[in-house]
């Protein structure tokens, strides 16, 4: 099974019903899904805004967010000093080269609605 490395914005789609959630949920569908661990601190943020900002909406977003066990997303640490280098040389926040890291290291595809991360993502395997 093909494995896919699925960032914040990603899931948040999916997760808050947000426009591109059928495009996403298509292009993981049949994968074995992974992320870094920061991705739950990412989303959980996510939550808390969308929260703040739509406070009616809230308990609803509660729910969305307890729902991600069932992804079975796997959670994976980085390499920090790894993920620096890479953040430096591409120019990426330490967050976005987590998940660039991790999909090169997977040989991965990664899934993302940030484009300035995908038109990073070149595929390659890890140096």
């Amino acid at each position: 099974m093909a494995i896919s490395v699925v960032d914040a914005s990603a899931l948040s789609a999916v997760l808050f019903g947000e426009p591109a959630a059928a495009e996403i949920v298509e292009q993981l569908r049949g994968c074995t899904l992974a992320a870094p661990s920061l991705v739950i601190y990412e989303l959980g943020n996510t939550c808390w805004k969308k929260c703040r900002r739509h406070p009616a909406s809230a308990t609803g977003l509660r729910k969305a967010l307890a729902t991600l066990p069932e992804l079975e997303l796997q959670l994976l640490e980085v390499e920090p000093i790894e993920v620096l280098e890479l953040a430096e040389a591409r120019d990426l926040t330490f967050y976005d080269a987590a998940y660039l890291w991790l999909a090169t290291r997977l040989w991965a595809r990664l899934v993302t609605l940030d484009r300035r991360l995908a038109q990073s993502f070149d595929g390659e395997s890890p140096a």
